[in-house]
């Protein structure tokens, strides 16, 4: 094998009973390059890395590392060879410091724990960009920091071959360029990066190279300055794709849902959401944007009933519904279906069958002391029909079910229920191109049906594509609500981490809503 490459993978196969996820896959890594792996859910990507980091043994194929055949049985042989694997879901202890969340995994370390481990980590930080307090406890740090551990702890064991799992997936434009000016500098030190990401303008923009599977099997890699969005896409998912998200223009209707002055608290106590006011229209999809733990969380689980709220109202025509039992605000005509961030541990049961999961949402409604599950059966079979979900039966776990797969059963499910109102968190997180265009489009028609939507995401793009007006918190706080057609990337930025308040507040209230509220844009005061 020729020692051009840092990383090669020759006929790379591993299935999973009688699922193949990888076949026949070659694959290669340049010193000193950034190579972008893209595929659609189930297409293998992980998969393939995670015999790289040796969490998986490939069942045949070979792995070259400098030119010489290695074999990777356990995380502890991948870091020998310098290869290191930030996941997305972070692998941190949160009672633990940065120091010692990093500490703790180098091998020899002794009985005790050496005092000079802070300026160790600290040095080794500065020397990448990062900006990093080794003293600092996990359970106090945002997301990026917790990002930039990550990444420290895998460059203090000496990986020169770094592999990052949908890094940006929950970070804001400004910490997304910073991120990507740490790699470029990693790049320079002659690290080799892989990223594992669905967001094609960011592969444009940091990737060298692009390389693309389809269910599990190798399809191309390109140079990225050859290439194009459309061109990837068509590569990934075997045939032309309309990349436009429409937004369809809607009359204005009276709002189904007045937020009003709420203040809700997290689990710990800590006040989540301060003093927020909002509204949801018919026909209207609201985006609320957001640095990741901002009170998105506790403001979905409020709304939908699952959270008490501790101050404050909302408003369904003139009803407080403050305190109601999801069946009590039923009854007051209000149907609200959420679809949690948290598919498989809140959204959905995962052991249990599609069938059985579409009968999670109306069970109780049956007479008598025995379950229809025929009518389940056949809400299974029209979801499965109507949102093209790919599985062998409907009796089939939804655990078994890709991530796009999954997230289309939770939304089927939900719309079947016919809801006025649909909160949903990041709908899209974590789904390849062909799945999120899906559930875009799915949104949009309930949209068209006259159903008020509010939209957690994290995508800046998607959001002033998909949505008519957004809505930004910091620390808790609405930091302003703004036309989607009329912002950009970076004013959200700057309102997502409070370095600009649009919040406005109004002396004569829209009719009907009430007095010095703020949750008006100033030209949406102005029309009403």
């Amino acid at each position: 094998m020729p020692q051009q490459y840092a990383i090669a993978l020759k006929g790379i196969c591993k299935s999973f009973g009688s699922v193949a996820a990888n076949k026949n896959v070659d694959l290669n890594v340049r010193p000193g390059e950034i190579l972008a792996l893209l595929g659609e859910n189930g297409s293998g990507k992980t998969t393939l890395m995670n015999m790289l980091s040796g969490i998986y043994k490939p069942d045949s194929g070979q792995i070259f590392v400098e030119g010489k055949e290695v074999s990777i049985d356990s995380p502890e042989d991948a870091k020998r060879l310098g290869i290191g694997m930030v996941h997305q879901h972070f692998k941190l202890v949160d009672v633990f410091s940065a120091a010692d969340n990093i500490w703790m995994g180098k091998e020899k370390t002794g009985l005790t724990l050496k005092k000079d481990r802070y300026d160790q980590i600290e040095e080794m930080a500065k020397k990448f960009g990062f900006d990093l307090d080794p003293r600092k406890k996990v359970y106090n740090m945002s997301v990026s920091e917790k990002q930039t551990l990550e990444i420290v702890k895998v460059l203090y064991y000496g990986a020169k071959i770094i592999i990052l799992d949908e890094p940006t997936a929950v970070l804001t434009v400004q910490e997304i360029r910073k991120l990507f000016g740490v790699l470029r500098r990693m790049k320079e030190e002659g690290h080799s990066i892989i990223i594992i990401t669905h967001k094609l303008n960011e592969v444009m923009e940091i990737s060298d190279r692009v390389a693309i599977l389809r269910k599990g099997e190798y399809i191309t890699t390109v140079n990225t300055s050859e290439t194009n969005e459309q061109a990837l896409t068509e590569w990934m998912v075997g045939h032309k794709v309309d990349l436009n998200i429409d937004r369809p223009p809607m009359a204005k209707t009276r709002p189904l849902l007045e937020v009003r002055d709420v203040t809700i608290r997290s689990d710990e106590g800590a006040v989540a959401i301060d003093s927020v006011n909002f509204y949801i229209r018919g026909g209207e999809i609201l985006g609320v944007a957001g640095i990741a733990g901002c009170g998105q969380k506790e403001l979905c689980e409020a709304i939908a009933g699952l959270r008490p709220i501790e101050k404050g109202q909302m408003i369904h025509k003139g009803d407080n519904i403050v305190g109601l039992s999801p069946k009590a605000i039923l009854e007051k005509g209000i149907s609200m279906s959420f679809i949690p961030e948290d598919r498989l541990g809140m959204g959905l049961a995962p052991s249990l069958s599609i069938t059985d999961n579409m009968l999670l949402k109306n069970y109780a409604d049956g007479k008598g002391p025995f379950v229809d599950r025929k009518r389940g059966r056949a809400d299974a079979e029209q979801v499965i029909r109507e949102l093209e979900v790919v599985t062998p039966s409907t009796q089939t776990p939804v655990r078994r079910l890709s991530g796009g797969n999954v997230q289309k059963v939770l939304l089927g499910r939900e719309i079947k229920a016919g809801p006025n109102v649909i909160i949903t968190a990041y709908p899209v997180r974590g789904l390849d191109i062909n799945s999120s265009y899906a559930i875009y489009n799915i949104l949009n028609k309930q949209k068209q049906a006259g159903v008020g939507i509010l939209f957690v995401g994290e995508d800046l793009d998607v959001m002033i594509a998909l949505c008519d007006k957004i809505m930004v918190l910091c620390h808790g706080k609405v930091m302003g609500v703004v036309h989607a057609h009329k912002t950009t990337k970076e004013e959200l930025g700057l309102m997502m981490t409070g370095a600009l308040d649009l919040t406005y507040k109004y002396e004569d209230k829209p009719a009907g809503f009430a007095k010095d509220t703020r949750f008006e844009t100033r030209d949406e005061a102005e029309e009403d």
